[in-house]
């Protein structure tokens, strides 16, 4: 029997301190840089789904609102630094983190990179492979890289 079953895993993340809403499906998606605020900066609303192999950097926080798709092998980065206090490029490229949103009822495509301080609009898509560096509208189809509006939806 496979203990890390999307139930069990949804539990521990709430232990953890992470805030998880109902009917949500979380499969063997990898959580790193927790190390810095724990868990308590995740936060997924309802009927959420998070695939296999999708890359959740809790850094600078993300937030899911209700009904938000994060299909697979997705990286979802809320900071950027280039290393260590003493690395030559920190003067130029000090510590940034700011929290990642996904907006109700979005849906983000497989192999998607979402960079930090970006919001994914109300219902909007984010087609596979996308990377995304700037804020998605509500209701507007993304594609690309960078990401670059494809469409509306109405």
């Amino acid at each position: 029997m496979d203990i890390s079953l999307p139930p069990m895993r949804v539990w521990i993340l709430r232990m953890l301190g992470a805030t998880i809403g109902k009917d949500v499906v979380i499969l063997h998606a990898l959580f790193v840089n927790a190390y810095h605020y724990g868990y308590k900066t995740l936060h997924v609303g309802n009927r959420c789904f998070i695939g296999d192999d999708v890359l959740l950097d809790l850094r600078g926080g993300i937030t899911l609102e209700d009904d938000v798709t994060v299909s697979a092998r997705t990286c979802v980065l809320t900071h950027m630094n280039v290393g260590y206090k003493t690395h030559p490029l920190q003067y130029l490229y000090p510590t940034k983190e700011a929290q990642v949103v996904c907006e109700r009822g979005s849906y983000i495509g497989a192999n998607v990179t979402i960079l930090s301080g970006v919001v994914i609009g109300k219902k909007s898509v984010v087609g596979a492979g996308a990377v995304i560096t700037k804020y998605v509208k509500e209701k507007t189809v993304v594609a690309g890289v960078p990401g670059r509006v494809i469409k509306n939806l109405k």
